[in-house]
């Protein structure tokens, strides 16, 4: 048994900053962000939070599935953003939906996080142990980053996307991840609750830097163009595929330079390599079904199509699956 996507869905906040408005908070342009990194725009949430933007998102992959909520059995919600550390963001969304009967927990694996919900969803569904699962990306990363810090502010976006996956007699595909710890300090957010009344002094204020996300960029960058390829062709093997039999390469909407970097080596056309980063920025473990939301609902993936889906973050983490369409 494994698990298929029966059904899709996302949701982004109303307001969208283009790059001319970002440019009156720091220094910076639309011709200097574009060209290296490909964000025209971005989603920014205002009343809207990580729960509702991911309940929005679920229901609208439930109606894409033809499922009813109570039919939920799990809920896996992927997020660096969280409402609050209690509770998980997933029971907030299991109320706002009415899944009755599913059981929720939150992951945090940065960017990499929607395909580790994929991967843990399709061990769920190995095991028997359920049969329709929800899994969620959804983020406010306006919330983490430091809007003074041109390096970083102009890569991210909020927004949230969703998928069914339901258990199938389709082939099975076995999963690749790896984290190296080793480099976690190449992107890091500090908890703001990292100290107590009784043997430990909170000595630094929440505007201090480190409660904002920081980010080597060249080291994500470089990690990100060979970790990356390196894992699609891990998965590729694994599964006795070939590149020329992947219809679509569906990454973590990072950087446009990252994607095109990793189409050349290897040696597919960028054409199967879906952006959408444009119009969203990095919107960290919303990208992917985001976009898988915005190909299925135009059209672009058609029954039987071969798809690879790869992450890349903090952690460090990687990991890439494949997925019949």
């Amino acid at each position: 048994m494994t698990g298929k996507i029966i059904g899709t869905g996302s949701y982004a906040p109303a307001y969208i900053m283009d790059n001319n408005e970002l440019a009156t908070y720091v220094e910076t342009s639309d011709e200097w962000i574009r060209e290296r990194t490909g964000v025209a725009r971005r989603h920014i949430a205002g009343e809207e939070t990580v729960s509702s933007m991911a309940a929005a998102a679920a229901k609208a992959a439930l109606a894409d599935a033809k499922v009813e909520a109570a039919e939920i059995e799990l809920i896996i919600l992927a997020t660096n953003s969280p409402d609050a550390l209690i509770p998980a963001c997933s029971c907030l969304v299991q109320r706002e939906i009415g899944a009755v009967n599913a059981v929720c927990f939150d992951i945090t694996a940065a960017c990499t996080g929607f395909v580790l919900a994929y991967n843990t969803a399709q061990a769920y569904i190995a095991s028997g142990l359920y049969k329709k699962i929800l899994i969620i990306g959804s983020e406010t990363l306006s919330n983490i980053i430091d809007w003074s810090d041109r390096g970083s502010c102009i890569l991210f976006g909020d927004g949230a996307g969703a998928a069914v996956v339901g258990a199938s007699e389709g082939t099975y595909y076995t999963p690749v991840a790896h984290t190296d710890g080793s480099k976690a300090e190449a992107l890091t957010l500090t908890n703001r609750f990292v100290g107590n009344s009784i043997t430990k002094k909170q000595e630094t204020t929440y505007t201090s830097p480190e409660f904002f996300m920081q980010m080597d960029g060249q080291a994500v960058f470089k990690f990100a163009v060979s970790k990356v390829t390196e894992v699609i062709g891990e998965v590729l093997e694994k599964n006795n595929r070939r590149p020329e039999e992947i219809d679509y390469f569906i990454l973590h909407q990072a950087n446009q330079r990252i994607v095109e970097a990793i189409s050349r080596r290897m040696k597919q056309p960028i054409e199967k390599y879906p952006m959408n980063l444009m119009d969203y920025g990095n919107t960290s473990s919303a990208s992917i079904p985001i976009i898988l939301s915005e190909l299925g609902r135009d059209g672009t993936l058609k029954p039987g199509d071969r798809i690879v889906i790869a992450g890349f973050g903090g952690g460090l983490t990687w990991g890439a699956s494949i997925i019949e369409w």
